[in-house]
């Protein structure tokens, strides 16, 4: 698969793209900016996107979301702070944004097909109630989960430090040591350094 990784401002998200080779089927897990470098290498690959791959509901992580044939993926316990968007992107300068409807509704253990490769859902609540990480190919997409040493903050509304903990601990620290993880924030960060150095756990 080819990965692409695109940060996008005010709040530097990650934004990651990867096409699989062989279908040219393609996913964007989060989309934090209408970036048309993401089209550019859609188009430079001959692929189309299949799924949005939603990591959360916060605005930062949504606010680049155009109305698009591709299907747009959340876990349904992040609608509240979906439906919030628009309250908090003027104040980072960013439009209003047509708030995205969700195609499909996921839960933990769910896999979804990008060609022949599996992408599994992982629910890890804590930073929101419906955080998920998605593993595919010794990848995983951790969002606001878990970053290089530390973890997502657990003080705005539907955070819980208590329960982050638990979904590091229980969901993320029981996959193999090498398995790297890409954050929604920061720098690219893998299992083995994270049960060493995470100083949160």
């Amino acid at each position: 698969m080819i990965l692409k990784i695109f940060t996008e401002p005010p709040i530097e998200n990650n934004n990651y793209l990867l096409i699989d080779e062989l279908s040219k089927e393609a996913v964007l897990i989060d989309c934090s900016s209408a970036d048309k470098n993401v089209k550019n290498v859609l188009d430079e690959a001959g692929a189309k996107l299949k799924y949005i791959l939603l990591t959360h509901g916060h605005f930062d992580h949504v606010a680049g979301i155009r109305p698009t044939d591709a299907k747009i993926v959340m876990h349904e316990d992040d609608l509240r702070i979906l439906n919030q968007a628009n309250i908090y992107l003027p104040m980072f300068g960013i439009p209003e944004i047509t708030i995205p409807k969700i195609d499909i509704y996921i839960k933990d253990g769910d896999i979804l097909k990008l060609g022949d490769n599996e992408i599994k859902v992982i629910h890890t609540p804590g930073h929101t109630p419906g955080g998920v990480c998605y593993l595919t190919d010794k990848m995983l997409f951790s969002g606001d989960t878990i970053f290089r040493e530390s973890v997502g903050r657990c003080d705005l509304e539907g955070g819980d430090f208590v329960q982050i903990v638990d979904s590091i601990k229980t969901k993320i620290f029981t996959l193999p040591d090498d398995i790297t993880i890409y954050p929604g924030h920061g720098r690219i960060t893998d299992v083995a350094w994270e049960k060493l150095h995470n100083n949160f756990m």
